[in-house]
């Protein structure tokens, strides 16, 4: 009668590992199934699969569960939820802020396409644009300094790879919001120097910000308890890889060739480093 306590509490932290488990897969397959649909529709825009704007707005609440699920699996659930509340929250008062004065980023403005506001002037889908940018970089980084994890600068290099990885993507989403979806359109600056309208001041504001955002928000990234050995995550690294097939693929059928170039290249560089790390 004595061994029933130790014998229970196992089996139910078991079973809630496994619950654990089949919620991430189910939100991971989900996001691929959409994700297919969604990049279909930037080939066929007029055919049957038709221009309907939700399936995007869909496709990001996706990939945000998906990505919050996966950290689960690395933390304790309160250290998951400050971390996307940080992120949310310095990621949507930069946005904000921009909106409204064009510090960080540069003067840009909203359009309808980009769906309901939160409040004026911000966008429904910025805060969890974010969370995507920052957990998907943050994570691909992670494979890819595997190899270093137990050497005393591995912080700093994550800091600084997670940061480089959100530039990347943005650098492939600028061409896809701005000329394809129309998602904000950029007001010309006195630097006649920009990348499809965007000014170099934006990537710049990008950097600080993420920089920022991983400032207060690395603490709530490290696990407190004992470290245990697990498999590499591809989850970020995937998620990753497909936002920049979508952003390539709607600049190919707008015939935005150095987008195009620029994006498919800075994803094999990543996912042959990415995957070598992982595989350490």
């Amino acid at each position: 009668m004595n061994h029933v306590p130790f014998r229970v509490i196992p089996l139910q932290a078991s079973r809630f590992s496994g619950i654990g488990r089949t919620i991430r897969r189910v939100l991971f397959g989900s996001f691929l199934v959409l994700f297919a649909f969604v990049w279909a529709q930037r080939w066929l825009p007029m055919g049957q699969l038709g221009t309907a704007h939700w399936t995007d707005g869909l496709l990001v609440i996706l990939a945000t569960a998906t990505l919050i699920a996966s950290l689960t699996s690395q933390l304790p659930g309160q250290n998951v939820i400050l971390v996307s509340i940080i992120i949310a929250f310095i990621g949507s008062a930069a946005e904000t802020v921009g909106a409204l004065t064009a510090i960080p980023f540069g003067p840009f403005v909203y359009t309808e396409n980009i769906g309901q506001q939160l409040f004026n002037p911000l966008p429904w889908a910025i805060p969890m644009l974010w969370i995507i940018f920052i957990l998907t970089s943050r994570g691909t980084a992670r494979l890819a300094l595997r190899p270093w994890r137990k050497t005393r600068a591995y912080g700093f290099r994550l800091i600084g790879l997670t940061v480089l990885l959100v530039v990347l993507l943005d650098l492939g989403l600028e061409p896809f919001a701005t000329r394809v979806e129309r998602y904000w359109v950029w007001n010309p600056t006195k630097i006649n120097f920009d990348w499809y309208s965007a000014p170099c001041v934006n990537f710049l504001g990008w950097a600080l910000i993420s920089l920022l955002i991983l400032a207060f928000a690395t603490p709530w990234f490290l696990n407190k308890k004992p470290a245990q050995s697990s498999p590499p995550d591809y989850r970020p690294l995937i998620v990753w890889l497909l936002l920049n097939l979508l952003f390539a693929t709607g600049a190919a059928t707008h015939q935005l060739w150095p987008a195009v170039a620029l994006v498919s290249l800075s994803s094999i560089v990543v996912a042959i480093f990415a995957v070598r790390g992982a595989r350490w």
